[in-house]
């Protein structure tokens, strides 16, 4: 089966979120309850994932009429010749941005965008090859494109990705004075008789986590909120996506799916790998988490934490058995 790119980072297969709209703390007009003090939520923050429900069917349609089929998977898959197909992925750093720019660090968040769309076209069993990146903004600042851009330069050498283009607009009418935004699209192959697609996932088999470095570039609208409450400066709240890459291609032939921890937090994202009637039961015990999540758990909800945080978690496989010195993270039941 063949999987388009997924349109939105999100909870389980058919999520969006709409954030950056509203100043941190106001109450979203998508949302009955308000923003409380000791009890901050995405939700309140202004990230909908209710509406979000609404907007996929009425996108569904007109992508699957261009001939792409199966909702919400990290990259799509689209065939190149007999053997080979095209895997293709694209993403934004979302308003991660704002707190960077604040502190003088867009170069991680450059860094971020690469290692995303990288590490969601290695979910599939391909090989990156190419990165164009997008940067948008009020007024175009050249230190910070070149900020960014030099982030994720330095995170396709690593991959040994080529950064063959990218674009640049000053849109005024759009964003407000001081703000940009930075999305990025990265294609890759795969051979038809390598793609992982969690397909072959059954009951009995085995999670295994590797560590993030941090927060990574998902849910900064709550964190921004916090931040009202209790200011944090670690490494690890602004540390950039890590790069999975290596870690995929030593499990060629063994995973049988990859799911990169984003938006959802590690169940929602191995939610959307696995066969329908299939669950991760997660031993959210099993590992340490980075000094970021203790601070945010002062002000959010468990729940709500294992809802939008990777926790410590970046990057999942769901192999037959553990090896020795893999970090086993929970198992797949009915």
């Amino acid at each position: 089966m063949y999987f388009m790119a997924p349109l939105w980072p999100g909870h389980g297969r058919s999520a969006v979120a709409l954030a950056g709209v509203l100043k941190c703390g106001q109450p979203n007009p998508f949302v009955d309850s308000p923003l409380r003090v000791g009890d901050r939520s995405y939700a309140a923050a202004g990230v909908s994932l209710a509406v979000a429900e609404a907007v996929v069917g009425r996108l569904r349609a007109a992508v699957e009429s261009t001939g792409a089929t199966g909702f919400g998977a990290f990259a799509g898959l689209h065939p190149l010749d007999d053997r080979r197909l095209l895997a293709a992925s694209t993403d934004g750093v979302g308003t991660k941005l704002m707190l960077a720019r604040a502190r003088g660090r867009l170069r991680a968040c450059g860094a971020d965008l690469a290692a995303h769309c990288i590490n969601d076209v290695a979910t599939t069993g391909a090989t990156p090859l190419l990165f164009l990146d997008y940067v948008a903004a009020n007024a175009i600042e050249l230190d910070d494109v070149a900020e960014l851009v030099d982030g994720a330069a330095e995170v396709c050498r690593a991959a040994s990705v080529a950064l063959i283009g990218g674009e640049t607009a000053e849109l005024p009418g759009i964003y407000r004075e001081g703000e940009l935004d930075f999305a990025g699209t990265c294609v890759g192959v795969v051979d038809r008789q390598d793609v992982v697609d969690g397909s072959t996932v059954e009951p009995g088999d085995v999670v295994i986590g590797f560590p993030s470095a941090g927060v990574h570039a998902n849910g900064f609208t709550l964190v921004r909120c916090v931040l009202e409450d209790e200011d944090y400066d670690g490494h690890d709240l602004l540390a950039p996506t890590r790069l999975y890459l290596a870690e995929a291609r030593a499990l060629r032939g063994r995973a049988k799916a990859f799911a990169h921890v984003t938006g959802g937090g590690i169940a929602g994202n191995l939610s959307r790998v696995l066969p329908d009637g299939l669950r991760a039961e997660i031993d959210w015990d099993a590992w340490e988490r980075p000094p970021v999540f203790g601070w945010l758990a002062r002000h959010v909800a468990e729940e709500e934490l294992r809802r939008v945080f990777n926790l410590g978690i970046g990057w999942c496989a769901i192999v037959a058995e553990e090896a020795d010195g893999e970090l086993a993270i929970g198992r797949i039941e009915e």
